[in-house]
């Protein structure tokens, strides 16, 4: 007889979903306030990750502090267990796992949010200190400066792509069609990187962040299940994979970058099989991240 895992059995309610904003509405009582707030990250996940770096970039630590949560989750529902007291405060008997990213208010003890895209855009409205916005908008927008559409295809068109390529039990037409949106997308992206030292502009926004971390992600995760070909593919992008080096090598980048843990996490939940392209990484990531550590020592 089988039984199945406590953890995979779905929940009798869908769990509340965690949406409050830094200073959107007076009435939310959410005001950025300096040392209110907390952030509570595992690097070797790609949402935190990309919240960390731009914690960093934004240089808001004493403004809103970060405590930094093991790669895999220690809980028997696969949430954090550090969380729980902050989930069962914000919702009642809170029906699923304690998951992270959350930025929480000290003030109340309870969730502002559980969403990453608008962390980050807080976090850049409300703390950045007077730094140049990690979101242009107004004059400084324009074709060059859209960063949801970076995101976008970061996140359809390399993470989804790239996760259906891998499947090892996907049917063998649709994993060619995967990969053909997943060369596509980075086709796109190395274009925009042609004529500009950064892919929404002049110069750094979050869409790099986003970016950075969607490279992360298609070299040390999902290579592992393309064959070498489709790897081969994906590395033929040097105007991509260079930036990537440079941004790694960037101390608000390079010392987050948790690839031991990485590799956990993704032990931990994966369950497909390794491909031929397992072998050999496109960067040498430990190396250049290795050298930002450097640099960000005082």
């Amino acid at each position: 007889m089988s039984v199945t895992p406590q953890a995979a059995r779905p929940a009798t309610r869908p769990a509340p979903a965690f949406r409050g904003r830094i200073g959107r509405d007076a009435r939310s009582g959410h005001y950025a306030v300096p040392g209110r707030y907390r952030l509570h990250l595992s690097t070797a996940c790609p949402q935190g990750l990309a919240i960390a770096v731009t914690h960093s970039l934004l240089g808001i630590g004493d403004s809103c502090p970060v405590t930094f949560l093991p790669a895999v989750p220690d809980g028997p529902d696969g949430g954090h267990s550090a969380l729980r007291p902050l989930y069962d405060a914000s919702a009642h008997r809170h029906p699923g796992p304690a998951l992270a990213p959350v930025l929480s208010d000290g003030w109340s003890g309870r969730i502002v949010s559980t969403h990453a895209p608008d962390i980050t855009r807080d976090l850049d409205r409300h703390f950045g200190d007077g730094r140049p916005a990690l979101y242009p908008c107004g004059t400084d927008a324009g074709p060059w400066t859209d960063v949801e559409a970076v995101e976008r295809l970061c996140a359809r068109g390399v993470e989804e792509a790239a996760q259906r390529a891998g499947r090892a039990d996907g049917d063998p037409a649709e994993r060619a069609g995967a990969l053909d949106v997943l060369f596509r997308a980075l086709d796109e992206l190395e274009q925009r990187l042609r004529d500009h030292d950064h892919v929404a502009g002049p110069r750094l926004t979050a869409a790099d962040v986003t970016l950075w971390v969607t490279l992360v992600q298609l070299d040390t995760v999902h290579r592992h299940h393309l064959d070498a070909r489709a790897v081969h593919r994906v590395a033929d992008h040097p105007g991509l994979w260079d930036h990537a080096r440079r941004l790694t090598a960037h101390p608000a980048f390079g010392t987050h970058l948790d690839l031991a843990g990485t590799a956990r996490r993704h032990h931990a939940r994966c369950r497909g099989r390794e491909a031929a392209g397992a072998a050999v990484p496109v960067l040498d990531w430990a190396a250049h991240a290795d050298r930002a550590r450097r640099a960000g020592r005082p």
